[in-house]
């Protein structure tokens, strides 16, 4: 497996790539590392308290990886910030980096990843994190598109999640036949979760957001929250695209980090 980094958005790469805002790894342990299957690293290369580097803006997969570094660190004790750790999700169905048609790569690589497969390859990274210097008390998730709704269904599988933060993540959809979808498994969510979601989502419909929140407070989780902004379109955070759109990307990382200290992950 080559080119973790690049994942899903090399697909779509090429649309913007002139807009790509990139954080350096500099600082930072940055690589592959074998897991089950496959994962990529992104972590302060010595202790502190925090790392002051603000947010970049970064918004491709390796990037944010980089940025979600740069905002923390994990030290020898296990005490520490935002680290890094992403696995790669669709490595036995195929490399995705390697793929330039959105529409093949979600037909011949994404549809064909159970979610069973990726809640044991997060379980996996969560371990293997919890014995390379992460803190297993501390787990959080963020994901973005297909990864936003992986958010919202790991929250569900393993009550050991602290929180979450899902980024337009589908609500009533699942690719693989068979799956559950995230609105079915809502009342089995406990954790503080927040979703930022685009009224402008012509493949979420606000009606489907309404019907999470209603889902996730009538199971008694009253403190997860789930933002709609004003006409923004799905993909809003990826920069490399013409969805970006800048004010709700800064706006919701912005949220994500103080949603992630505010629950004792950040």
């Amino acid at each position: 497996m080559t080119s973790l980094a690049a994942g899903f958005a090399a697909a779509v790469l090429p649309v913007q790539a002139r807009t790509m805002i990139v954080t350096d790894t500099h600082g930072l342990t940055a690589g592959e590392v074998m897991i089950r299957p496959w994962a990529a690293r992104c972590r302060p290369t010595a202790p502190c308290r925090r790392q002051e580097r603000g947010w970049h803006g970064a918004r491709g997969a390796g990037d944010l990886r980089s940025a979600r570094a740069h905002q923390g660190c994990v030290s020898p004790s296990g005490q520490g910030g935002l680290s890094g750790d992403r696995p790669e999700l669709y490595a036995r169905q195929g490399d995705a980096g390697k793929y330039s048609d959105t529409a093949k790569l979600m037909s011949e690589v994404v549809a064909k990843v159970p979610n069973s497969q990726v809640m044991v390859d997060l379980d996996a990274t969560a371990a293997w994190a919890a014995v390379h210097g992460g803190d297993a008390h501390r787990l959080a998730i963020t994901g973005f598109c297909w990864g936003g709704r992986i958010v919202w269904m790991y929250a569900a599988h393993n009550p050991k999640l602290k929180t979450g933060v899902a980024w337009y993540g589908a609500l009533t959809r699942a690719n693989f036949p068979g799956d559950k979808t995230a609105l079915e498994v809502a009342a089995s969510i406990r954790q503080p979760m927040l979703g930022l979601y685009g009224a402008a989502d012509g493949g979420i419909p606000n009606d489907t957001v309404e019907k999470m929140r209603a889902a996730l407070k009538a199971a008694g989780n009253t403190v997860s929250e789930i933002i709609l902004y004003p006409d923004t379109p799905h993909a809003f955070h990826a920069d490399y695209r013409p969805s970006y759109r800048k004010a709700a990307a800064e706006d919701g990382w912005k949220r994500m980090l103080a949603w992630f200290k505010t629950h004792g992950v950040g």
